[in-house]
This record gives structure tokens, sequence and C-alpha cells, in this order.
């Protein structure tokens, strides 16, 4: 028999899912006991090289109200060509294309191995990619010679009859049109006014004025000449486009002393979502919005002209003081929504040294499915790269990029579904196997997102809704059904369904069943998630002391102790490593808003909502590696007893990469000691690391903004920011070691944090 930790790992490189519980209680009650609660990672374009997808369309139960489609848990009558649903026990009828199956020829999906198939189905015509370039012209010269040069090389990047269309914005929008030969046009927008998607639409000339229409005839279907003028295929318009681009000249418009430049960021958008809607709705789109800096005019405007009024600030906020928030996040919380539900996706690009209203319009992308990118200049490799990483290929050499997906989930009886939490809306469809209770995006079994990539993970939640009195057969097994329709980037239709089961077990005798199949991971990273998603309504200390509880609750179901003696605690094997997962969440920057921007806050939570387990666990406990003469580099554990003199270290924490020398590799170096040929392996040990760095630094997207520092540097705070601080300026002097860098810092340690959990966890007050 595997080990759970095989198992757990083999259905995640099949299906891309993750369970923080591998075997699943068997009644409501029971569940509720658990603590954290059924649910799971899903991973839905997790790239399979081995899985080639088939050319036909999945069959389907006939029942109207399930729908499931054909998986290997079905039960398969071959001589009367029959098949049962798994999920409504419904006997159905194979389709006669399936005449000649039998024992020793099954159709794919039918074998285990294929737990996970992607259908190609050839319905309606195909329409290409759209990518509609929003660019803000207020920048700074070099800043918009660094973007024009971007946006240049990304039209050689795009597939040839892709369409293109630019808009450009700062005190005025303008929306530039493709198709005219040796002039170039632009219709001209006022920033101030709000306009309909309607009123857009006719001013661009996008409707046809209404012909009479006659008695007993159809209306003429909208033809795709008309919406040519503003995006065009790359081909055609290859060569006009990048001159168009490269004459692209700042602002005009005179910018007075004291006064930040207008710009009409909001209007903008809604010019995009309204030219895509009214021309192509439900088709691949993605507007890619280029900003240098906050919307200070019209609808969506964040902070106003003046300099010395300052963006607002979490402080602010708090306060109530910031006057434009809830007015611009209705604002771009209603445009995400309607360009959600044309299935097209808004990416952001905010490179600037001030914050630019990531807080208000990160709704743009986290319904959308969009990708958010934040620096300091849209002149620096950090942007330059990742946004050419948008575009790349994966191993057939199409784009990993899917739009449009619409994710259904079917359950067996016993599960109902509790909610989404990712970049998704929901579609609201009602159904028997929707629970009363939500947690995260609820009421629903279908959730759109509008852009997809390899990475793209969502925490489903799950109820158990089987009674007490009950039981669930010996042997009975739970399944769940994830249906993934998505537009491929070769603009293929397809449909990729992932069946999964897992035994379920009685709690009372079989509770160490249920605790071997505990994943630590996938449970801390699940309940994090529940974590940020409440963070956002909810006061920052009510959420960590929710989390609190979570885990005091967590530790006395599972803990071994006697009742009041703190000493005799025990965690077994597959719950030990939760506890300090916690101890990091509750540091990290998606709770503590403590020395972040309201900007920076919403871009870290923005990316972990979407990332897989892997990088999920980067971002709440980052990875320490250290590099010593002493033999080759090994992981350590991220305490302060591991910054030694004598050490480099790498720390990875998804959005930084830190090399931090130690106080004497710090002098060696200064010394100039590796360009001396006797120190040959001081030169090779300062390279170790940056060839480690750049190993990450070539495949991350975002790409990590990278720090080297040493002892005593100014930006060694981004490496004591995250160590548990197990030496402080407190205690140091109690031990009397000499070991490790003091912290200065009022935080308390792990060890604290755990010796206070298991006095809470074995009190018999709690």
């Amino acid at each position: 028999m595997a080990t759970y930790q095989e198992f757990i790992q083999q259905n995640e490189d099949r299906d891309g899912v993750r369970f923080s519980w591998n075997v699943w209680p068997s009644s409501r009650l029971e569940a509720t006991r658990m603590v954290v609660p059924l649910s799971c990672l899903f991973t839905p374009m997790k790239e399979r090289p081995d899985l080639p997808p088939v050319q036909y369309e999945p069959v389907l139960c006939s029942r109207p109200t399930c729908k499931a489609v054909l998986n290997p848990l079905c039960q398969v009558d071959y001589r009367a060509k029959l098949w049962a649903c798994n999920f409504c026990f419904q006997r159905n009828q194979f389709p006669p294309a399936y005449a000649g199956i039998s024992e020793g020829n099954q159709p794919a999906e039918l074998m285990p191995q294929f737990s996970t198939i992607e259908y190609i189905v050839q319905r309606g015509p195909q329409t290409p990619l759209i990518f509609l370039y929003v660019v803000d012209i207020c920048l700074e010269e070099e800043d918009l010679q660094a973007l024009k040069e971007s946006l240049q090389m990304s039209l050689s990047l795009l597939p040839p009859n892709a369409l293109v269309g630019l808009i450009t914005f700062g005190r005025m929008v303008q929306v530039h049109e493709l198709s005219c030969e040796g002039i170039s046009k632009s219709y001209v927008f006022r920033g101030t006014k709000d306009l309909s998607g309607k009123q857009i639409q006719e001013m661009l000339g996008l409707t046809k004025p209404a012909a009479p229409v006659q008695q007993g005839r159809p209306a003429q279907p909208q033809d795709r000449s008309i919406s040519s003028r503003f995006l065009q295929p790359v081909h055609k318009i290859d060569m006009n486009l990048t001159d168009l681009l490269g004459e692209l000249q700042r602002d005009p418009w005179p910018v007075p002393q004291g006064k930040r430049p207008l710009r009409s960021t909001g209007i903008a958008l809604s010019i995009a979502v309204g030219l895509l809607e009214g021309t192509l709705p439900n088709t691949g789109a993605r507007i890619m919005l280029f900003t240098g800096g906050p919307p200070t005019q019209g609808p969506g405007m964040v902070v106003g002209d003046e300099l010395k009024t300052p963006i607002r600030s979490w402080h602010d906020i708090e306060k109530d003081n910031a006057k434009h928030l809830k007015k611009a996040t209705k604002y771009y919380d209603a445009l995400a929504n309607r360009s959600a539900v044309n299935g097209h996706c808004i990416d952001i690009y905010a490179f600037a040294l001030d914050q630019t209203g990531l807080l208000e319009m990160k709704c743009c992308s986290n319904l959308t499915g969009g990708h958010i990118v934040m620096g300091d200049s849209f002149n620096t490799s950090l942007f330059k790269q990742t946004y050419q990483r948008v575009f790349t290929k994966d191993y057939n050499g199409e784009f990993r990029m899917a739009f449009g997906g619409e994710l259904e989930v079917k359950t067996s009886r016993e599960l109902k579904i509790s909610g989404a939490i990712g970049p998704c809306v929901s579609l609201n469809a009602k159904g028997p196997c929707v629970s009363e209770t939500e947690l995260g995006l609820g009421g629903t079994s279908q959730w759109k997102i509008c852009g997809i990539n390899q990475f793209t993970t969502l925490g489903m939640y799950f109820e158990v809704v089987n009674q007490h009195n009950a039981p669930v057969p010996q042997g009975g097994r739970g399944a769940i059904q994830f249906i993934t329709q998505y537009q491929h980037s070769s603009t293929q239709k397809r449909i990729r369904v992932t069946t999964i089961a897992r035994n379920w077990a009685d709690a009372q005798s079989q509770i160490q069943h249920i605790e071997a199949a505990f994943d630590q991971e996938a449970a801390a990273v699940l309940m994090a998630r529940l974590g940020v998603f409440r963070a956002e309504s909810e006061e920052g200390p009510d959420v960590l002391r929710w989390l609190d509880r979570q885990l005091i609750r967590l530790c006395q179901k599972f803990g071994q102790f006697h009742k009041d003696d703190p000493n005799s605690f025990r965690l077994s094997e597959s719950f030990s490593l939760y506890p300090q997962f916690m101890f990091h969440l509750r540091r990290s920057p998606f709770l503590q808003v403590f020395n972040n921007s309201p900007d920076e806050s919403s871009y870290y939570r923005h990316h972990f909502v979407r990332q897989d387990l892997t990088q999920s666990l980067i971002m709440i406990q980052p990875i320490l590696y250290s590099y010593s003469f002493y033999g080759p580099p090994e992981p350590v554990l991220l305490d302060s007893s591991s910054i030694l003199p004598d050490r480099i270290l790498l720390m990875d924490t998804f959005f930084q990469l830190v090399i931090y020398h130690g106080e004497t590799i710090a002098q060696w170096r200064k010394a100039g000691y590796q360009e001396m040929a006797e120190y040959e392996n001081f030169k090779q040990l300062l390279q170790a690391p940056l060839d480690d760095a750049q190993e990450i630094l070539q495949t991350r997207f975002p790409m990590p903004r990278y720090v080297d520092t040493e002892h005593g540097g100014s930006q060694a705070r981004f490496l004591l920011s995250k160590v548990n601080p197990s030496q402080t300026h407190n205690n140091l002097y109690a031990w009397g070691q000499e070991t490790g860098a003091p912290i200065l810092t009022d935080d308390v340690s792990l060890q604290v944090f755990m010796d206070h959990l298991k006095k809470l966890a074995v009190s018999s007050a709690s």
C-alpha cells in the first residue's frame, strides 16, 4: 500500500486536486467537529503532456437534473450496453457510436487512469483571440518609451489571426482606428463623462441604423466588418500598429506645478469594456491596462489632482477618510461584472513609485481571472520579462492561456457545495447539490473564470450533509466531478472532466484513518484562503482571532494530552507542521496590513487566491537556503538562528528573492577576496546562490523582485521581517548563546506561540 503522501502526490499530478481530508467523515455532525472543512484546491488547466485530448463529445447522464459525464466510477453493463450514473444512479443507454465496446475494448473515459480527460467539441464558429491594449500616456518619457517597445515586441508574439485594438488615455480617451492607411484617425472621448455601453457603441458607429423591419422577415445579424475598424487581425496591421505605437507622445495637456496629471482610467476601461461587449460578447478577449499612476478624474477617480493630498492609506480607510474609495470601488466592480458576463478578462500592469489605485481596481482582474502585475517602472526587467511571460507557449507550441471558462461541480448525494474562492464569479446555478452554508462565493454549483492558465487554482469548499443516524454503507465512496468548459488558445472549444472519489469513514470507530489522511499543506492553504476572503470584509484582528480559534479547536480534537498538562501535548505527524504554517500566516502580508500600502495588500492577496499549492505555501512560509564552505546548499529553518556570519542565505517569498550575505562573507566580499586566484572557492560560493536565484527568476510569473543585501544592509529588512524571531533584544542575554542574529521586534516567536497554543489546547476551561 502506497503511503498517503504518495497517494496525495499522484492525485495532484494526475487530477490537479489536493483535498484537506483524503478519507471523509461520514456524517454532518462529525464533519463539523473536524474543524477544517472538507475542501480541495483544484487546478482546472493542470498541464498534462501525457493526456492527448479526444476528438468527440462527452456522453452525459440522461436525467435532466443530473447531466453528469460518463466516467471510470460508473457501473457498466457491456452486454446490454447500459451504464449507471454514479451520482444519481440513472440507467442510461450508450449512444450508437459505442456499439463495439466490451470488457476488453473500453473507451478512454471508462479507464481508471483517465479520471481526468479532455474533449475537443466542435460547436459553433471559431472566433479569433482578441487583445485590446489600453495605454496610459501620462508617463515619464523613458517609461513611455520602454512601454512602447514592449508593446511593439508583443505584437510579434501574438497568433497572426488574433485581433488587436488600441485605446490611449490621459486627460482625454482616444480610440484608435486601425484600418485606415496612411493617416491615423481616432475617436476622442471626454475623460469626465460616464457613458453606457450602448452610448459608446453608438458613438463609435458600431450599431447599424435600425432598418425598418418588414413583417415576417428576420432581423439581419450584425456583420463583423463594422467592428473591424478598431479591432484588426495582427498580420494585416502589424506595420501600421508598430508605427502608431512608435509615434505615441506623452499627453500634451500641461501639468501645473504641484498637480498630478489628469488620468481618465475609469472612462478608458469603460470604453474598452463597451467596445468588446457590443461587438464580440462571449469570445476570448483580454483587455490589457497599462497605467503609471492613479485615476485622477472622472468616474472611478481614486485621488484628486492636488499633490498635497496624498493617496489613501490604511490609516485613512480605518478612519473613514478615503472619500473616493466606496464610489470608485463600486464603479470598477460594475465594469468587472459586465466584463465577466461577456467572458472577457482584464489585466492590470501598474508600474509607478506611488500607489496607482489597485485597491479600487483589483476587482477588474479578480473577478475576470486577469493578471495584476505591480512594480516601480515600465523601464525595468521586472515589467519587460513578466510581460513577455504572459505569451509563453506550452509543449505543443500553444499559448498557456484559456478563455471564457465555466466550471461546474457535481457531487454524490451525501455532499453539497458550499462555495469557491479564486478568480471567478458565481453563475447563480441553483441545484440539489448546492449547500445552504456559504464559504466564499456560494449559493451556486457553477462559476465563470474568464482567464485561466496552467497555475490558476480555485479553493472549493464542501459540506457533508449525511445525517448522523443514517450511516454510509461500509466501503462506500463519495464522488465529486469537475466539468470545465473553455475556449483553448487555438480557439477550439474544449471540455475537461475530472472525477474523483474518496472513502467514507465513521469518525467514532475509525478516527485514526481520517487523521492519517489529513493533508496539512492543503488544509493550511485552504484555511488561509478563507482567512484572506474574510479579511476583505472584516477587521484584521477579528480574522486573526477566528484563525486562532480554529487552530486551538483542531489541536484539542487531534492532539494527545493529559488535561491541564501542556508538557504532555503531542500532535501526530500528519498535523505537526500545521501550527507553524498558521504562525507564519498570521505574520504574512495577506493578513497584516502594517507596513504595506492598500495597493500592496490587494496585490499580494490577488496572487494568493489564484496560485497552486506549492506557490501558496512559499507565500505563507518562505523557503530559506543556506550556502557555506561546509557542504552543498541546504534548506534551513526560517529562523533567526539560521542567520550566521559565515553563510549566504537565499530566501524565496514568491514576490521577492533575497540573497543575504552574512557579516564575515560581506567583509570578505568588500575586501575583494573573490578576485584573487587563491580564493577561487570563495568566488564559487558567491556565485552559487546567484545561479539558483536565476533559475527561479526564469520561470516564475510574475517575476519576483530581486534583492541583494548583506548583514546590516537596509534591505536586510526583507529577510528579518520574515524569519521566526527566536532571538530578540529581549531574550538575547538570557541564554548566553552567541549564535544567530537577534531581531529587534516585539512579535512573539514560534516557540512562545506553541507554548501558548499547548496551554490553551489542554486547558479544561476552554
